[in-house]
């Protein structure tokens, strides 16, 4: 059985007319008889009840008509689904974000996806340091990540989507509290709760800060999850400098201050420019189409 055969029987059965069914099918009616006796016989039951003046369906036919429909209504659906994945708007897509990056970015991106992408499933891996999304892209274990230049493997391709200063977060009651923005080196005589050594570029920019003000951060407590840190400011063990996006994360007994004295830090989008997939393509002309990008490209290790 062939699906053609199918789809001249559902024609036929909705018509109830051999003629009317061979125009729209666009064929001459002879053949299409055939085709019908053929069906029938390779069915071994009579699907149609026809005389010399109509064509109707037997019950046989009736029941095979509910399968047909079903089932050619299934093949024009894959062949649609096939289709949406070739083009890139369908399947997953698995993104990695870095710290901060987790609460300001994938709000956004993920909107985008469910509003124009609403086929493409997200996988979704929070809260890394760049150094293990750098890790994940190269292998292929994800497809595109959210991190902070700059990156080691001249394999990656990345497109800024946002710089960054710094605020520092406070316990509740610190002293500092009463100034609406501070100097990195007025905190120099706190312990300091910050990402893991040579794993963080945030890390890196907080001791370049502090080592500019005159003084190596004293370093109390290292976590590499943002929500850590600030559970560990809040219970009063440190200050930690971070990206602004933190501000995001409201937490109990934590507070944020403006901080000076720090470069601003880039987050950008990241993903192997060896790999060849429809969805990653399709991702990235969705965040070009709705201005996510800043101006300036980036290829490679960022100097």
């Amino acid at each position: 059985m062939e699906l053609r055969h199918l789809r001249y029987f559902v024609v036929v059965a909705e018509t109830c007319h051999f003629g009317q069914a061979a125009e729209r099918l666009q064929m001459a009616q002879p053949p299409l008889s055939q085709q019908i006796r053929h069906l029938e016989a390779e069915l071994g039951v009579e699907l149609f009840a026809r005389t010399t003046r109509s064509v109707k369906l037997t019950p046989a036919g009736e029941s095979f008509l509910v399968d047909a429909q079903h089932i050619l209504r299934s093949v024009d659906e894959a062949g649609r689904r096939a289709r949406r994945f070739a083009d890139g708007k369908a399947g997953t897509l698995r993104i990695g974000l870095t710290g901060t990056a987790s609460y300001t970015q994938l709000p956004i991106l993920a909107r985008l996806v469910k509003e124009q992408l609403p086929d493409v499933v997200l996988d979704i891996r929070t809260e890394l340091l760049t150094p293990a999304i750098e890790l994940a892209l190269v292998s292929g274990e994800l497809d595109v990540g959210v991190l902070r230049p700059p990156v080691r493997d001249a394999s990656l391709e990345m497109r800024p989507v946002a710089r960054e200063p710094f605020v520092v977060a406070l316990p509740e009651g610190h002293r500092l509290l009463a100034a609406e923005s501070l100097t990195v080196g007025e905190l120099r005589a706190e312990d300091f709760i910050m990402y893991p050594s040579g794993q963080s570029v945030v890390h890196d920019a907080v001791v370049r800060a502090c080592r500019a003000a005159g003084y190596y951060p004293r370093v109390a407590h290292e976590s590499a999850k943002t929500s850590t840190q600030l559970s560990l400011v809040a219970a009063g063990l440190g200050v930690a400098i971070l990206p602004e996006s933190v501000r995001g994360i409201a937490l109990a007994g934590v507070q944020y201050r403006a901080v000076t004295g720090a470069d601003d830090v880039e987050l950008a989008l990241a993903w192997s420019r060896t790999a060849d997939s429809p969805v990653v393509a399709s991702f990235l002309g969705m965040l070009e189409d709705n201005n996510i990008f800043l101006d300036s490209i980036h290829s490679g290790s960022l100097q």
